[in-house]
């Protein structure tokens, strides 16, 4: 027969299914009723139930369950975990059908998978660890984010490329086991932190200490441009620049499709940057405007506020002639 969506409702109700579920695959759906792409990632999920009927599906609305959102850093939706043994053991963040296709196939096959099959499963991942190193001039592979590392390691890296203002993207090994453990044998270098320059393994935390010791780092790595630099243009690429999470097509949290809402209704021409694209962006906006959350909304430069400021702008009537520029 084949099998349903489970929609789960707490915690405890999830702690559960993964017990319950213990030697199989269970994909656990992040979601939320206001947003269009998780109805429609929730069909794609109906139809994979229906051709694996060996693996568990479930909805779980992120903003009802705040403490497993927080456990798990969920920061938008959709957002699907993979779980085996209770344990994660991936993710998928945002509505990439094909991609969550192709994940479900990969891990449900993974405890009988023939020789051959294996071996296309190997390519894809050096496929996809080859887009990750080259994803950025200077990539760093890391326990958590530059903001928050979860490791001495890590924090040491962060430490000393943000001393020498070298513009890096990262990467959070934990929030991808397959590459936590696919990239130690790529690279053919055991542990992390992993730092990346033009697609090429420059090495750890140890490497780049001597880089920095010789004055070599400064050559090595890019200064494609200071993030305060990028930033100031950012705030700056148009008269009103609303930093979210997602775009004005599809917002990816609850407060940045509301505050979209408000400024449509306004008629003023404004236009987005997603924070979920660009980590480096995502903290260093918070430093610089001093404001911890978002969304985020400037006009000619200047912070306006988030969406409570904006939702009291237009109670009194203030928010068109702030966002026209004539306040």
């Amino acid at each position: 027969m084949a099998a349903a969506v489970v929609a789960a409702g707490s915690a405890q109700q999830l702690q559960e299914l993964l017990q319950q579920q213990d030697r199989s695959l269970v994909v656990v759906h992040f979601w939320a009723p206001w947003a269009p792409q998780c109805a429609q990632m929730n069909e794609v999920m109906a139809a994979l139930a229906k051709e694996h009927a060996q693996v568990t599906f479930v909805k779980l609305e992120a903003e009802a369950v705040p403490e497993v959102s927080e456990k798990y850093e969920i920061s938008s939706v959709p957002t699907f975990l993979f779980f085996k043994n209770s344990q994660k053991v991936d993710r998928l963040d945002g509505a990439h059908a094909p991609e969550l296709t192709k994940k479900v196939q990969r891990h449900a096959s993974s405890s009988s998978i023939s020789a051959g099959s294996n071996d296309i499963a190997k390519e894809d991942l050096a496929v996809r660890l080859k887009k990750l190193i080259n994803a950025a001039p200077c990539m760093l592979f890391m326990k958590g984010s530059p903001k928050e590392p979860r490791c001495g390691f890590s924090k040491q890296m962060v430490e000393i490329l943000n001393k020498h203002g070298i513009s890096f993207s990262s990467f959070d090994i934990f929030s991808d086991e397959e590459v936590r453990q696919g990239l130690k044998t790529y690279s053919n270098w055991p542990t992390y932190p992993q730092l990346y320059v033009a697609g090429e393994l420059i090495g750890g935390l140890d490497i780049v200490k001597e880089l920095e010791a010789s004055g070599e780092l400064d050559t090595v790595c890019p200064k494609a441009c200071k993030l305060e630099d990028k930033l100031k243009a950012l705030i700056n690429k148009a008269p009103v620049m609303l930093f979210m999470k997602g775009n004005k097509q599809m917002a990816k949290c609850g407060f940045s499709k509301q505050i979209i809402e408000i400024i449509n209704s306004t008629g003023v021409d404004y236009e987005t940057f997603d924070i979920l694209e660009d980590e480096e962006v995502r903290q260093g906006l918070k430093t610089y405007s001093n404001w911890p959350t978002y969304p985020q909304l400037y006009v000619k430069g200047d912070l306006v506020g988030g969406l409570d400021i904006v939702k009291e702008l237009k109670e009194n009537g203030e928010l068109l002639p702030i966002l026209k520029g004539e306040n």
